[in-house]
């Protein structure tokens, strides 16, 4: 998957000079947690809304009530938008975006193509993108299994499963170059039996669920 396939299109903005009541309240209005930072039309920054709650007075040192009107006023988002910014593109895989984000501790990132803001995409996407990968809601059984990291032993996985059909497959390491742990979600004719044709195998299933028929 693709980062162009779990991001938003076309995400609302921020200019870098408007005050950051102007921010904030774009944000409110919006349902957003984040927004890209523009200037002259060109993407600057990225700015979270604990970004700017950490700038107002209540999120710093107390300030009289002569001042704050003028502090209001002269803050902008220039102002307060983090010097860091960090970028994915549409065409990049979505594990790396989101091991980007992981590394750098943050919670979205701008898509941007030919230097220009396409989307953005967030780590609740990575999420929900991970939840679709293994099939999560479309019912069937859910097989989880421990096998030799060597090759091929994936293709007798997939070869018992018909008549089922694999709607989700994740994999994960238990001990480097040794075991791996392989989820695997199938549903339709023969789903509640796949554990049994995998242990048929001489594979070894650690966990299998049957949780149904999705549909009402």
């Amino acid at each position: 998957m693709w980062v162009r396939d779990a991001m938003t299109p076309e995400p609302a903005t921020v200019d870098a000079n408007v005050p950051l009541l102007v921010a904030m309240e774009r944000l409110r209005d919006g349902g957003f947690r984040r927004l890209p930072v523009v200037e002259d039309g060109r993407l600057v920054g990225l700015v979270t809304a604990r970004d700017l709650n950490a700038a107002t007075p209540g999120g710093r040192a107390p300030v009289s009530v002569y001042d704050l009107d003028d502090l209001l006023a002269r803050t902008t988002v220039a102002d307060v938008v983090p010097p860091d910014l960090y970028v994915t593109t549409p065409d990049a895989p979505l594990e790396r975006a989101a091991a980007l984000m992981a590394d750098r501790r943050v919670s979205g990132l701008p898509v941007v193509e030919d230097e220009r803001l396409v989307g953005i995409v967030t780590i609740g996407d990575v999420l929900r993108a991970f939840v679709g990968g293994l099939g999560d809601g479309e019912g069937g059984t859910r097989v989880v299994l421990d096998l030799p990291d060597r090759p091929g032993v994936l293709e007798r996985v997939t070869g018992v499963a018909a008549p089922s059909n694999i709607v989700g497959v994740a994999t994960s390491v238990v001990e480097p170059g040794r075991t791996r742990r392989v989820t695997v979600r199938v549903v339709g004719e023969g789903a509640a039996t796949y554990p049994e044709r995998l242990r048929a195998a001489g594979l070894t299933v650690r966990d299998a669920r049957d949780e149904g028929d999705p549909t009402p």
